[in-house]
Formats: C-alpha cells, sequence, structure tokens
C-alpha cells in the first residue's frame, strides 16, 4: 500500500482547499470552510480527523488546556484554518504549538478570508 509523504498530503490539502474557496469565495465563517474542506478531504479518501484535543505535557502530568487542531490529515499535517483580515504572529505561534506538542513535522495555516487563496496559505515546518 502506498504511503503519501507530507508534502504530498500538504500539496492535495492545498489543491482542495483552493476549490473550496473558488466555490465559496471569501467572508465566511472559519466554521464553514472547515465544514467544506473536511467534507472535500473525506472525499478525496484522506484520513482526517476534526478538532483533534491536544493535551498539554508539563512535567508528568498531562493537562487538557482546550488546545484543539482544526484538521489532522493523514496523521501527518496540521491544517489551522483562519478567516481574518490577515495571518499574524498569533496564528503562527499557534500552529507551531500544535506542531511542537504533536511532535508533527508539517503544518498549513490557511486563511480564507482573501482574494486569492495562494496569498493565505503558509507552510510551517517544526
Amino acid at each position: 500500500m502506498y504511503v503519501m509523504t507530507e508534502n504530498e498530503v500538504a500539496n492535495k490539502i492545498i489543491g482542495l482547499s483552493m476549490e473550496v474557496h473558488r466555490k465559496l469565495g471569501p467572508g465566511l465563517l472559519e466554521s464553514a470552510y472547515k465544514e467544506c474542506l473536511f467534507y472535500k478531504i473525506v472525499k478525496a479518501g484522506l484520513h482526517v480527523i476534526k478538532e483533534k484535543a491536544m493535551p498539554l505535557v508539563f512535567e508528568e502530568i498531562k493537562l487538557d488546556c482546550g488546545y484543539r487542531i482544526d484538521l489532522l490529515v493523514e496523521n501527518k499535517v496540521v491544517v489551522e484554518l483562519k478567516s481574518v483580515e490577515a495571518l499574524n504572529d498569533v496564528h503562527l505561534a499557534q500552529i507551531l504549538t500544535y506542531l511542537k506538542l504533536g511532535n508533527f513535522h508539517l503544518g498549513l495555516l490557511i486563511n480564507f478570508n482573501v482574494t486569492l487563496l495562494k496569498n493565505g496559505i503558509r507552510r510551517v515546518i517544526n
């Protein structure tokens, strides 16, 4: 059985995100884009978990602090979705935290509130 690399998974997600954005356009709530992208990823045959809880481990205790990854695809790529005026350092810090907590290497920070989606996508490497 063929196993996709992180980059192949990320490229597939980017393509599906562009399809969603092309059909919906900017200006909707983040939750609408999340549901539509989740649907497209499932339809494409990829394994995806929505709202994956990420506990924080501090010394010997595990804390459930309410951290949730928007989408985790193929247990490899963290996808954090936004619908904001502009991505900023807090958004980057958030996805870096998820990558670190889950020991993942590749994340996609996607802001759907842009005219051209390619301008709203950021690949983040841990």
